[in-house]
């Protein structure tokens, strides 16, 4: 068996690595028992949960978070070529989109509360406007630097600006969108879990994990938030996999 062939189990050895440090330290009682209980526990926890209650509430993270990333990738990116295309427009908003993109989501809740009530509405809305604000930056970024020959040589060959802006411009920044997707749909899911935990959410991960805190069942909190790590991970993975089999010409 050659290097390569061993290449895609590399990352099994850091989650191995991971699990014997938490064994070790629960075996030897580094930490209370009580609140770090054995990976077996946490992992009985996760499976019985994930055919239970927590499945449910992983599923409905998941909705929310996927909602929020679809209006964020509708909004954000046409916004974002457009502000791409004209540096003047781009330079005269970037205060305020920096502005926006610096200010933690969190501080955003009372405003969006005030505006959508206690719901799905609030919790998808916030996440959704934290997201914009990241994947617009790197759209218009990577329309910015889209190769200037291949615009010369569109509007040589007469096409018009709104094909320049859609058929060139929008395919020479599609790398960059992937990555403005992949940090939008991550933050996404850090301000729906946030959300849940303190926006009368009576279910999602969040809501899990803050309730079995509440009630001292550290197997069935450690089971959340390894499910909504497992969540995080998948949904960048997704993104990175599209985009290897949709932009196979980045960098070319």
């Amino acid at each position: 068996m050659n290097k390569k062939s061993l290449e895609p189990f590399l990352p099994i050895v850091g989650v191995i690595g991971l699990l014997a440090v938490w064994q070790v330290a629960s075996s030897a009682k580094w930490v209370d028992p009580v609140l770090l209980p054995s990976p077996y526990e946490a992992g009985k926890a996760f499976w019985i949960g994930m055919h239970g209650e927590l499945g449910f509430d992983f599923v409905k993270t998941i909705y929310r978070t996927a909602m929020s990333t679809v209006i964020a990738g509708i909004i954000g990116i046409p916004l974002g070529i457009v502000l791409g295309s004209s540096e003047k427009l781009y330079r005269s908003l970037e205060f305020v989109i920096d502005f926006f993109r610096s200010t933690p989501a969190s501080a955003m809740f009372p405003l969006f509360l005030v505006m959508f009530g206690v719901g799905d509405e609030t919790k998808i809305s916030v996440a959704a406007f934290g997201a914009i604000l990241v994947i617009l930056f790197n759209v218009a970024y990577g329309v910015m630097n889209a190769r200037k020959t291949r615009l010369l040589a569109a509007k040589v060959m007469g096409a018009s600006r709104m094909r320049v802006l859609f058929d060139v411009m929008l395919f020479e920044s599609l790398p960059q969108t992937f990555v403005g997707l992949r940090n939008g749909v991550s933050l996404a899911l850090v301000i729906i879990v946030v959300a849940e935990m303190f926006i009368g959410s009576q279910d999602g991960l969040g809501h899990s994990v803050f309730e079995a805190q509440q009630l001292f069942e550290m197997p069935r909190m450690y089971a959340a938030i390894f499910a909504a790590g497992a969540l995080g991970y998948g949904l960048n993975l997704l993104f990175l996999l599209i985009e290897r089999r949709f932009v196979h010409w980045s960098g070319k």
